[in-house]
């Protein structure tokens, strides 16, 4: 499936995002290639990270905006995992990104590119894992990090739009099992075990977001409205 979007520029007002300890995690299915590199490194080229891509998240759909990755994002220390699993030994890790990191960084125009170099030689989960990409058994990539920059669009209605604007910084980038969404190719779904009818923290802060975005707005139209009284 292909998603088209069509992409236009409107003044919104902007909102701080939720607070940076709501790490978030998005999980997106694109191509990754397996490249032999020699016979102890074998080599992952995907894209965790694409710009402009409106995907539906429950009760909201969400959009990574150009540009959200840049200069000022926290990229110093960025590791390569299966399935968000920070008790694991990474398999790669970036370091200031550097060359001599096994986990290269590439912010373009699109969003991110990442190539991971895997000592297939002396590493069990990185053999299975290089082995399962190359026979297209994992398709998928996610990665986790926080926003300190977002806006919403179409607010009022049953499903607004939030435009992430700015990326604070990247934690960490996983493989995953289970591709969800067309077009960013690596991908999976993890999901925290809940009770039943309850929420996470990270959807609930997400909610107060929005509802803190309407208030703006709907302050700031109550001062415009006032201001245009007194002008007459």
């Amino acid at each position: 499936m292909t998603i088209r979007i069509r992409m236009t520029e409107r003044k919104t007002n902007e909102v701080k995002s939720m607070p940076k300890l709501n790490r978030e995690i998005r999980m997106m299915e694109f191509e990754v290639r397996a490249e032999d590199v020699n016979g102890s490194v074998g080599r992952l080229v995907g894209r965790p990270v694409v710009y402009g891509q409106v995907i539906q998240y429950g009760w909201r759909r969400e959009v990574i905006d150009a540009g959200a990755i840049d200069g000022r994002t926290d990229l110093k220390d960025v590791r390569f995992l299966i399935g968000h699993n920070t008790g694991m030994v990474p398999l790669a890790r970036s370091r200031n990104n550097n060359a001599n990191s096994t986990m290269q960084l590439k912010p373009d125009e699109k969003g991110m590119e990442i190539r991971v170099d895997l000592d297939i030689e002396n590493n069990q989960d990185a053999r299975t894992l290089y082995s399962a990409v190359k026979r297209g058994d994992i398709s998928g990539m996610s990665f986790m990090f926080t926003v300190d920059k977002s806006t919403w669009e179409e607010e009022t209605s049953s499903n607004p739009l939030r435009r992430i604007v700015h990326i604070d910084r990247v934690f960490e980038v996983s493989a995953v099992a289970f591709p969800a969404y067309d077009e960013t190719k690596l991908q999976a779904a993890s999901q925290d075990t809940l009770p039943e009818g309850s929420e996470s923290p990270l959807e609930s802060a997400l909610k107060r977001e929005l509802e803190e975005f309407r208030n703006r707005k709907n302050n700031a139209e109550r001062r415009e409205r006032a201001l245009e009284i007194l002008r007459r």
